[in-house]
């Protein structure tokens, strides 16, 4: 459905400006499909986006996560490197620093096998990591207004829960630029200004809307969710920022990967995810040494 609906809101404009777009439909998990489009189109740089993305989905979800978002990316990764693209860019997310969800784990697993790739590739692999994009599906704006259509009450996980933003256009066009100063291997880091209050977000909706918060319209805490951080972070600990000539994209130093462990690491996770093991949260968390579940709910350390 998102497919239909965004090739429908940019065809018009790409006929005006004399550009064919071309859609397909297929799972990244499905190698002859994956192999049939890229050896139709050839394609010479690719943007990744497709993942599973809700976090207490993922959490219930370990197996598919695992299977769509790390081994689906490095299908994609091996096509790209096979094709001789020119470019692959990731799309990863603020919630691969230090996870404390399985969804978050998997992206970060992905900014591994990215920088993994780089080094034996003649394909400029990197990633771009950033927070949430309001207006997107399965963010929490469009849940917000349904709630609000629905006469309340919008619901908040916890007081104190906080999130970075932007916007559709925004991060798009970073992603663009990012992937034009990419050289091989860089996680670029996108400034997303200071975070965001979720309660303050929820009660300026309410307001915009004509509507009093706990009067016209409550506010209702349900409790941080199974996997969720009260804070988000940009960069691991270890990591370094180095500026671009674009002042809101900076790159984080790549942390050192030992290549043929990690690769053993995925084959044991793939067996794993084959089997339905219920190892599969404990390899994960080998595979992604940041990984600590147990850290979900709790503050984030400051991070300079």
């Amino acid at each position: 459905n998102t497919v239909y609906e965004l090739y429908h809101e940019i065809a018009g404009d790409a006929k005006a400006m004399g550009i064919e777009i071309v859609t397909e439909i297929g799972s990244i998990t499905h190698m002859p499909a994956l192999q049939e489009v890229f050896e139709r189109h050839r394609p010479q740089v690719v943007f990744h986006a497709a993942a599973h993305k809700h976090v207490p989905l993922m959490e219930s979800n370990p197996r598919e996560a695992i299977e769509n978002n790390v081994f689906g990316t490095l299908n994609v990764v091996r096509m790209a490197h096979e094709g001789s693209c020119s470019h692959f860019i990731l799309i990863s997310t603020d919630k691969a620093v230090n996870p404390a969800n399985v969804m978050g784990a998997t992206k970060r697993a992905c900014e591994m096998i990215i920088q993994s790739y780089a080094r034996k590739s003649d394909t400029i692999f990197a990633a771009v990591r950033f927070g949430n994009v309001l207006g997107s599906h399965g963010s929490v704006i469009p849940l917000f207004k349904r709630q609000l259509k629905n006469g309340g009450p919008i619901t908040v996980t916890h007081e104190g829960i906080t999130r970075y933003f932007m916007t559709i256009p925004e991060a798009s066009r970073l992603v663009i630029t990012a992937g034009a100063l990419a050289q091989g291997g860089e996680i670029f880091v996108l400034d997303m200004g200071e975070p965001v209050r979720m309660y303050d977000l929820a009660t300026n909706l309410i307001r915009l809307s004509g509507f009093e918060p706990d009067v016209d319209i409550e506010v209702r805490y349900t409790g941080l969710r199974p996997g969720e951080k009260l804070y988000e972070e940009m960069l691991m600990q270890e990591e370094g920022l180095r500026s671009t000539p674009n002042h809101l994209i900076h790159i984080g130093r790549p942390l050192d990967i030992d290549v043929p462990a990690f690769e053993r690491q995925l084959t044991a996770l793939a067996a794993a995810c084959r089997e339905n093991s219920p190892a599969i949260r404990t390899l994960l968390a080998q595979v992604v040494p940041t990984y600590h579940p147990e850290a979900g709910g709790r503050p984030a350390a400051n991070v300079s």
